[in-house]
C-alpha cells in the first residue's frame, strides 16, 4: 500500500506567522511543506516593488523564514513548494540558491513561470495555472519549487500528481486534492483560526497550529496537525475553511472542476478529519487572469462627533470640508458608535470618515488632509480628529479576464535549466450551471428569539469585487431551517448594505450549509474599496448578530 503524503502549510498570506515554517518543520514528520503569499491586494503591492526596482517582485519575507529553516528542511528530507515567487520566481529561485551556498547547504530549485499575460494597461496579469507544472519541476529532481501566480491549492496538487502519478484523467483524485489544498492554503484557518466558535476551543483560538493533510493516492485525505500545537481540527473548523471565498458548488480550476457539493467530512479520531467523496469533472478552456491597474490616489481623515446632534455635526463638517476641496471622489461614512447618556466620553462618541480617490495626487494629499485639519477650530462643538495630514497614496483596481489554457505557456524551469513545456488539457467542458432551488417556509414550533450566531457559524471573504458569506448548521434540525429559511431576501433584510446586490445563493448540503455570493459589494476590490470591512472578513459575524425568530428545538 502506498504511504499517504504528508504536506503541511506554512503560510496563509503575506504577513503570516514568521515562525510558521521553524514550527512546522520542528513539529512532526512532513513530506512537503507549503507556503502561500499571494493574495489580489499582493500582486499589486508585488507590482508596485518591481516598478521601483525590476529585481524584486517576490515575497522577500521568505528568504528569512527560510534562513532560520532551510537546514532543517534538508536535513529532514523535506521537500518546500511556495508562490512566494511572485511576479519574479526565477529572481526568488536565485535568491535561495544564494542563501543555500550562504548556508553551505546544497538544495536543487526548479520554478515554474507563464503565468504573466500582457493586458494592456494592467500593472499586473497573472493566469491562474494549476499544479503539472510543480510535479514536473519535481519529477526533474527539485526540493524546493518556486512559483508565481498558481491557484492557491495548486501548492498541494502539484506535489500529490508527482507522488501517485496521476494524468489529468484522474479528475476525481485531483479534485480530492484540490480540496486539500483549499482546506490547507489559509494556514490556521482550518485549525480553529478565525472560528465563529473559538469560545469552545480547547484553547480558546490562542495560538492555532498550522495544518497538514495526509493526501491518499485516490485523491482523499485526512486533515490534522503537528501533535501539542494549539487550536483544534474538527468538521466544523474544516467546514469553515472550505466555505471560504467560493462561488458556485463546481469550483473551477486549471486542473480539475471541483464538486464542492459531494465533498463528505467525517472525524477520524482527535484532530483528524476525513475528507472523502469528492468528484471532479474536467476543467474549463479558459485560466482566470487577475489584473491589477493603477486607479489613482487616496487618502482619508477621521472625526470624532461626541454628544448631541451628532447628524447636524456631520452635516456642518462635509459642507464645510466639501466647499474647500469639491465633492468629487469623497465618500462619507459615519458610525455612529455613540450612545444616550453614557458614561464615558468615548460611548458618548461617534466617527465620521471620509474617503477621497482622484487622479491628482496633490488633490488627494496634502490639499484634502490639510483642509480637513483647517476646521479644527471653526467647525462643530467638540471638533478632533483621529488622523494628522499626510500624503495620498496610490491604489490599485483589481479585475479579471479570461484567457484560451492554449495560450499559456506554461513553464517548469528544472534545477538543471531544462525548460519543460507543461501542455494544457486535452479533455475540457464548459462550467455546469447550478441549481437554485426554491425553497418553502419552515413554521413549525413556537417561535425562540435570538442571534443567528447561536446555533449556525459563518464565514466570508473577498474575490475582486465580491464577497462570499458561507453558512453551516451545526445540527440538522438547524440545516433544515437554514435550506427552508435563510433566503436571498431574508438575507437583505438582514444585512441592507446587500439589498441592491445581484445575491447568488448556492446549497452545499454535505456541509449542512448554504454558500452566498454578493457581486460589487467590495467595489473594485480590496485595494479601491472604501468601505468599513474591505475585505469582507466580519460580513459572517455581523450576520451572526443579527436576531431572528426560530422554532423551539432547532438547536
Amino acid at each position: 500500500m502506498t504511504a499517504p503524503l504528508r504536506i503541511g502549510n506554512a503560510s496563509g498570506f503575506y504577513g503570516d506567522r514568521f515562525d510558521a515554517w521553524a514550527e512546522m518543520l520542528a513539529g512532526g514528520e512532513l513530506d512537503v511543506l507549503t507556503g502561500d503569499y499571494l493574495a489580489e491586494l499582493t500582486m499589486l503591492i508585488l507590482g508596485r516593488d518591481r516598478l521601483r526596482d525590476p529585481a524584486l517582485g517576490y515575497a522577500r519575507t521568505f528568504l528569512r523564514q527560510l534562513e532560520q529553516c532551510l537546514g532543517t528542511a534538508v536535513d529532514k528530507g523535506v521537500t518546500i513548494v511556495t508562490n512566494a515567487g511572485g511576479l519574479n520566481p526565477s529572481g526568488l529561485a536565485d535568491a535561495i540558491r544564494e542563501l543555500a551556498g550562504k548556508l553551505g547547504l546544497s538544495v536543487q530549485v526548479g520554478h515554474v513561470e507563464g503565468d504573466a499575460v500582457d493586458v494592456p494597461g494592467a500593472l499586473t496579469a497573472n493566469a491562474y495555472l494549476g499544479g503539472f507544472g510543480i510535479a514536473e519541476c519535481l519529477r526533474g529532481g527539485a526540493t524546493v519549487v518556486v512559483t508565481g501566480r498558481v491557484t492557491d491549492a495548486s501548492l498541494v496538487v502539484g506535489p500529490a500528481i508527482h507522488r501517485f502519478g496521476w494524468t489529468r484523467s484522474d479528475v476525481d483524485a485531483l479534485a480530492g486534492a484540490t480540496v486539500a489544498g483549499h482546506i490547507l492554503e489559509c494556514g490556521a484557518q482550518s485549525t480553529g483560526g478565525n472560528f465563529s466558535f473559538f469560545t469552545e476551543l480547547p484553547d480558546r483560538g490562542r495560538r492555532p497550529g498550522f495544518p497538514l493533510a495526509e493526501v491518499h493516492p485516490d485523491g482523499s485525505s485526512v486533515i490534522t496537525k503537528h501533535p501539542g500545537t494549539g487550536g483544534a481540527v474538527t468538521v466544523e473548523t474544516v467546514t469553515a475553511q472550505l466555505l471560504y471565498e467560493i462561488g458556485a458548488p463546481a469550483y473551477l480550476g486549471p486542473d480539475v472542476v471541483t464538486h464542492l457539493d459531494t465533498v463528505t467530512l467525517t472525524p477520524d479520531g482527535p484532530d483528524r478529519v476525513r475528507v472523502s467523496g469528492v468528484r471532479g469533472s474536467p476543467p474549463p478552456d479558459t485560466l482566470k487572469v487577475g489584473t491589477n491597474t493603477l486607479g489613482g490616489y487616496r487618502n482619508s481623515m477621521s472625526f470624532v462627533l461626541c454628544g448631541l446632534d451628532i447628524e447636524a455635526k456631520a452635516a456642518l463638517v462635509r459642507d464645510q470640508l466639501e466647499a474647500t476641496v469639491g465633492s468629487e471622489g469623497l465618500t462619507w461614512r459615519l458610525a455612529r458608535t455613540d450612545h444616550e447618556d453614557a458614561e464615558t466620553e468615548e460611548a458618548a462618541s461617534a466617527l465620521l470618515t471620509v474617503h477621497i480617490q482622484d487622479a491628482d495626487a496633490k488633490r488627494a494629499g496634502r490639499a484634502f488632509s490639510a483642509a480637513a485639519v483647517e476646521l479644527a477650530l471653526a467647525s462643530y462643538p467638540g471638533c478632533t480628529l483621529t488622523t494628522s495630514p499626510g500624503d495620498a497614496s496610490p491604489y490599485g483596481v483589481f479585475g479579471t479576464v479570461l484567457i484560451g489554457q492554449s495560450e499559456v505557456e506554461h513553464i517548469a524551469v528544472l534545477p538543471d535549466g531544462a525548460r519543460v513545456r507543461v501542455e494544457p488539457p486535452a479533455e475540457t467542458a464548459d462550467p455546469p450551471v447550478a441549481e437554485q432551488p426554491q425553497r418553502g417556509h419552515f413554521l413549525y414550533g413556537l417561535p425562540v428569539r435570538a442571534p443567528i450566531g447561536r446555533f449556525f457559524g459563518a464565514r466570508s471573504g473577498d474575490k475582486g469585487g465580491a464577497a462570499n458569506l458561507g453558512v453551516w448548521a451545526r445540527s440538522d434540525e438547524g440545516w433544515a431551517w437554514l435550506r427552508d429559511v435563510l433566503n436571498v431576501d431574508l438575507l437583505k433584510r438582514l444585512l441592507p448594505e446587500c439589498a441592491p446586490l445581484d445575491v447568488v445563493r448556492y446549497e452545499l448540503p454535505n456541509l449542512r450549509a448554504v454558500n452566498f455570493v454578493l457581486p460589487g459589494l467590495l467595489g473594485q476590490g480590496v485595494a479601491a474599496s472604501t468601505r468599513f470591512d474591505p475585505q469582507a472578513k466580519a460580513l459572517g459575524e455581523w450576520l451572526r448578530s443579527r436576531y431572528v425568530n426560530f422554532p423551539e428545538g432547532i438547536g
